[in-house]
């Protein structure tokens, strides 16, 4: 499940941390967050070094739609009832900003990405929905207009239309970005002590630190576990297919997206909340959509990716926690991480430079809504329900229950443990126990891994992490 950026850009690799350092500042993350806040960084004039677990990119960058756009869902309606007209219009103008700057440093630096002007459509079968939006989006300063008669291959009422957004390949964009910056691959983050950093590979000094790792991992203080779930949507890419013009995204119950690379088309949708695909299917409902629109489709790539949701819309950047002066954060981007990478990049070199920023007080991690609040209630009620279940739901089947290809959990050798059984017969079991704070693991039969509803964690099969916020693999059973 390897996506097309991944396929048609190679990064050279970097390597691990040698040995104990110290710098001006540290950004844990080598995703698009990470490298154009370092990248911006080190322009200020800053000491800046990235430490990356795996690869540079190898996380959620790699496994975008890559659309650069102000246009997020029907948001900007939501926003006006949250924050009022004057933060609704400094989220606009954020996100206009970050295009703009992406334009500028394409054009600047002779960036070849693929990048392309367009326009973003989200499109509806309520008109008055759609109307309301196109309303709420102009009163914050948006290009928007409804229009109507789209060429896709089903019925809409209309759609929102935002002009002057783009689209690009984001890894020929990150892998001309991070050419001058000090980067360490494979070095883990595992703990962060005040302005001591320790990995697998060492320790790091350092006098700010910035976390653009997804998901933060450091629970206390922050809480960001109890402020934002993830979620989990799928992608095609597919040849022999009229590739509508624009980008596009629906509005409605079960909403796809599409746009174009090329000669493919790329559709996606499917999503669900992290560790609630326990019965599958998302890869094959995609491609009975695939077919009944483009019945002469070809399948060349499919891949996956996971978001972070808070529960106002709004990204948090910003410092970390009170009482963290020197921690900063960059995370809950929902599926819009492209163009608030770039929105995180040029506050958080702000707030480090001791620069005012316009958009400092909106997307402050310090705020707490009254909606904030039920969300607080909710996913700690998740993660009961998932301490519940690991405690209290004993397993009907055995491991000679689980058919050979299929996942599931079980009763082993007289306890509780997740098995999977691959082609040849053979059983790969693990604990069901998430080492981030307990939840029981979930099967996701899409993707053969184990995935905690609780807060989002990943693990493959033999028990390997893919993502976090854990920090660690689960044990074998």
């Amino acid at each position: 499940m390897e996506s097309i950026w991944s396929r048609t850009c190679q990064i050279k690799r970097r390597e691990p941390l040698a040995k104990d350092m110290k710098t001006e500042i540290a950004v844990i993350g080598a995703g698009l967050a990470g490298i154009l806040t370092a990248y911006k960084l080190q322009k200020a004039g800053k000491q800046v070094i990235l430490l990356e677990a795996n690869r540079i990119a190898s996380g959620q960058t790699r496994n975008t739609t890559a659309k650069i756009t102000s246009q997020h869902g029907l948001i900007y309606c939501q926003l006006l009832k949250l924050f009022g007209e004057e933060k609704t219009k400094q989220y606009a103008m954020a996100n206009e900003t970050a295009i703009q700057e992406y334009k500028r440093m394409i054009t600047e630096e002779h960036i070849e990405c693929d990048f392309e002007e367009t326009s973003a459509y989200i499109y509806s079968n309520h008109m008055e929905l759609l109307k309301k939006e196109t309303e709420a989006a102009k009163q914050a300063g948006i290009h928007a207009s409804l229009v109507t008669g789209l060429s896709l291959p089903f019925k809409t009422a209309g759609a929102v239309r935002f002009e002057n957004q783009a689209q690009f390949h984001p890894l020929k964009f990150i892998k001309a970005i991070a050419e001058k910056l000090t980067i360490y691959e494979n070095t883990s983050v595992q703990a962060v002590e005040d302005h001591l950093i320790l990995t697998n590979r060492g320790k790091v000094e350092a006098q700010k630190i910035v976390f653009a790792c997804h998901y933060p991992f450091i629970n206390f203080p922050g809480m960001y576990f109890a402020r934002m779930h993830q979620e989990r949507s799928y992608v095609l890419a597919l040849k022999n297919t009229s590739c509508p013009n624009g980008m596009f995204i629906g509005a409605d119950q079960h909403p796809y997206s599409m746009r174009s690379y090329g000669d493919l088309l790329l559709l996606g949708g499917e999503s669900h909340r992290t560790g609630e695909n326990t019965k599958g299917g998302r890869y094959d409902a995609l491609r009975r959509k695939a077919k009944e629109w483009f019945p002469d489709s070809e399948e060349a790539a499919h891949w996956s990716a996971q978001d972070c949701i808070p529960p106002d819309h709004v990204p948090y950047i910003g410092q970390y926690a009170a009482g963290k002066p020197d921690w900063y954060v960059a995370t809950g981007f929902q599926k819009w991480g492209m163009t608030s990478s770039m929105t995180a990049a040029a506050l958080l070199c702000d707030l480090i430079c001791e620069k005012e920023n316009p958009y400092a007080e909106l997307f402050t991690p310090e705020r707490f809504s009254a909606k904030e609040i039920s969300q607080v209630a909710g996913e700690s009620g998740q993660a009961v329900k998932g301490l519940a279940k690991r405690f209290f739901q004993i397993p009907k089947d055995t491991a000679k229950d689980i058919p050979i290809g299929f996942g599931g959990i079980v009763t082993l050798n007289g306890d509780k443990a997740g098995v999977y059984k691959d082609e040849s017969g053979r059983i790969h079991a693990v604990d069901i126990r998430c080492p981030h704070l307990g939840c029981q693991l979930e099967w996701n039969p899409d993707e053969r891994s184990w995935d905690c509803p609780c807060h989002g964690s990943r693990f493959d099969y033999f028990g390997r992490l893919i993502s976090g916020p854990a920090q660690e693999d689960i044990c074998d059973a």
